[in-house]
């Protein structure tokens, strides 16, 4: 891209677009590379033939490839036994997660090609399994955390940061995966034509019958979760092979037996508690379990595959129980509130399988802690602006902003450093520094600030919320913040990728983790081990627990744990790892908004 006589916007287009018209996917600007979305597979660009073209080659001396990316990062830290990062980013269906396959599979050919030459570390044995368990987790977390939307077929609903141990012969020694944010809505709730996750639609069509028996299991489309949409089948996809695959993964990483049954039994179990339906009660504002057909046979299943008993669970979706210090009071739910309070149920047992996938898979493989480096792979989420923007949309953007300040501070301010520094006569490049849009989100009395405090008042609700971030000083006084006019909830923010509207409409909701206490109690008695494990005793405090703190605290339904917050540190977190590794950077493109190769 630098060879362009006129480096600007048309040019740089026209040069994407002419090299993409032959199939040439990969360009450079610089040491970035430029990865445009061919919606199709080209697999003469891939595999082991192309991997030893790339090996120990200087970038640059052959055609532009992510291949090349991956062996620079190599190939630095063995030189220079410091950490790298590549980090992937672009819009949702701009190819991130097959771009970080494409990475992975080739760290894991270098550490197996230095294995194979003998030239061995103090840690080396045994990284061939290491390697294999690595590549498994993608279709692994893949099933259980990707879907898809209506920009992409295999959208990842979670951000991902695999870092890869190598040892100093540059063999790979150890691994470890950390995740962020899952879109926990969409297990219980899915727009046509998206879907949920992969693995509910594995599971329906893939099982065998056998299993099909034990966990009850029906066709996807009489299940509540799924049948919210029309769409049970992705184009060129078997939900039967792709069972058979996440599977075959699960054992290829390291997952024993017993955990492969809990977790796929508690995955039907999460779709049986779907079709859990409510009816009026006897008494005022009050429910039970629809009497009759289906709602009680998807209780019976739900509560059979959870290991708890058909009327506790029931008890738990109905009511709610409120300590206080005379004694616990029972409140009855009504419909709508026993829905909720389901589908609360049915997100917080997934993800907390999730994270129980995620710590299986890390123990699995092992995370080599003494090693000589590391070169860490991030792919997470990209910018997103639908024409219903929730909270999952405001934290992935948030996450794009802080990875735009990473890009902007090593491309731009550390480029122009070096040049005064080194007395370089050079031309001053204008770029828009994004830390303003950072400190209305973040900042202290920023929007995420604004929306714990809240989530803290039990009476506060959404228009509240939006009222506060109306009158904020922070919000009023930042040229990124707008209020757009005909609304009581909605707010936009001029973003870095441009502007986009939030409707607050179910922040408070979706900020609040928390375990129900009725919860924490039935499934911690449950006669499932690996259901008691997701549910520790330990925690049964916590739950009970009040985020506010004070002499009143015990008597509180639940613990207040902040989404926003958490999600917060945990990207405080990952730009502190990132801050301390060499970056390398690739941009992928998505080419049409269609998904359709040469338009």
């Amino acid at each position: 891209m630098t060879a362009l006589s006129y480096l600007h916007e048309p040019g740089v287009l026209w040069n994407l677009r002419q090299r993409f018209q032959f199939d040439e996917i990969y360009t450079y600007t610089g040491s970035i590379l430029i990865a445009v979305n061919p919606f199709a597979p080209l697999p003469h660009l891939y595999g082991t033939h192309m991997m030893d073209q790339y090996r120990g080659a200087d970038l640059g001396d052959l055609s532009p490839h992510v291949y090349a990316i991956a062996d620079a990062a190599y190939k630095q830290m063995r030189k220079e036994g410091s950490g790298q990062a590549i980090l992937v980013s672009g819009e949702s269906g701009a190819g991130k997660t097959e771009t970080s396959k494409l990475i992975m599979k080739y760290l894991a050919y270098m550490g197996g090609y230095m294995e194979a030459h003998g030239r061995r570390g103090s840690s080396g044995g045994g990284s061939r399994s290491v390697e294999e368990q690595v590549l498994e987790s993608n279709p692994l977390l893949e099933a259980f955390g990707n879907a898809k939307t209506v920009r992409n077929n295999n959208s990842s609903r979670f951000g991902k940061y695999v870092e890869i141990n190598f040892n100093k012969a540059g063999a790979i020694t150890g691994a470890a995966i950390r995740t962020y944010l899952l879109e926990r809505s969409r297990v219980v709730a899915v727009n046509n034509p998206e879907r949920s996750y992969h693995i509910f639609y594995q599971l329906c069509d893939g099982a065998s019958p056998e299993e099909r028996r034990r966990w009850r299991l029906k066709p996807a489309a009489q299940y509540h979760y799924l049948n919210q949409s029309t769409c049970f089948e992705i184009p060129g996809d078997s939900n039967a092979e792709e069972y058979e695959r996440t599977v075959t993964a699960m054992a290829k990483v390291g997952i024993p037996a017993d955990q492969r049954e809990a977790i796929l039994a508690c995955t039907a179990a999460v779709l049986h508690l779907g079709n859990v339906a409510f009816a009026e009660g006897r008494d005022a504002d009050s429910s039970m379990v629809k009497p009759g057909g289906a709602a009680e046979e998807a209780l019976a299943a739900a509560a059979d595959l959870l290991g708890v008993s058909r009327d506790g669970l029931a008890h738990a979706l109905t009511t709610r129980t409120r300590q206080t210090p005379e004694g616990p009071i029972i409140s009855p739910l009504n419909v709508r509130a026993a829905t909720e309070n389901r589908d609360s149920l049915a997100k917080v047992i997934y993800s907390k399988m999730f994270d129980f996938l995620v710590t299986a898979i890390n123990n699995a493989i092992g995370e080599d802690k003494n090693c000589a480096a590391s070169v860490g792979v991030l792919d997470i989420y990209g910018f997103e602006s639908f024409e219903y923007n929730d909270l999952e949309q405001f934290c992935i953007n948030l996450a794009n902003e802080k990875l735009q300040q990473h890009f902007n501070h090593h491309v731009f301010k550390q480029e122009q450093a070096e040049y005064e520094r080194e007395k370089i006569d050079w031309s001053y490049i204008e770029f828009v520094d994004n830390q303003d849009v950072l400190d209305l989100i973040e900042g202290k009395m920023g929007i995420l600030d604004l929306l714990d405090e809240q989530c803290r008042f039990p009476t506060s609700t959404n228009k509240d919320l939006a009222e506060k971030l109306y009158a904020s000083g922070v919000c009023q006084g930042s040229a990124r913040f707008k209020r757009p006019k005909l609304t009581q909830t909605a707010f936009t923010i001029e973003h870095y990728a441009g502007p986009v509207v939030y409707q607050s409409d179910n922040f408070l909701d979706k900020n609040k983790d928390f375990v129900v206490a009725e919860h924490q109690t039935l499934l911690q008695a449950s006669s499932k081990p690996f259901v008691q494990e997701l549910f520790p005793a330990e925690q049964e405090s916590l739950s009970e627990g009040n985020s506010a703190g004070g002499p009143n605290k015990r008597f509180a339904a639940f613990k207040f744990n902040s989404v926003g917050s958490q999600f917060k540190r945990q990207l405080g977190e990952l730009m502190a790892q990132l801050g301390r590794m060499e970056p390398h950077y690739i941009r992928c493109i998505k080419p049409n908004s269609g998904n359709k190769p040469a338009l």
